[in-house]
């Protein structure tokens, strides 16, 4: 039993890792540098906003969306809006503290 949930968590680390680099390649293509945490953060926002949490093949999923123009626009204009808002935190901390 033991043995079936190391390899379910292999599995399910490789797909993980590979939904990262696809979306590590979509901000290399976009000229975007974040943080691995930061990374992550936008991928649990964009994956929930597309509805792919869960989806059967998630990294391949998130590929296809990304070669489909009308996608691929829409997921730019989101991690354009997610680097806004974030870029608006920052400076309302730094604000907050002046």
């Amino acid at each position: 039993m033991a043995e079936g949930n190391r390899n379910i968590q292999k599995k399910s680390s490789k797909v993980n890792n590979r939904s990262r680099a696809i979306l590590s390649a979509i901000l290399a293509e976009m000229n975007v540098l974040l943080s691995e945490i930061e990374i992550e953060q936008l991928y649990n926002e964009l994956t929930a906003y597309f509805g792919l949490i869960g989806a059967y093949n998630e990294c391949q999923a998130l590929e296809n969306a990304w070669r489909d123009p009308y996608n691929k626009h829409e997921i730019e204009e989101f991690i354009k809006a997610w680097l806004r808002r974030k870029q608006k935190k920052k400076e309302e901390i730094m604000t907050g503290i002046v």
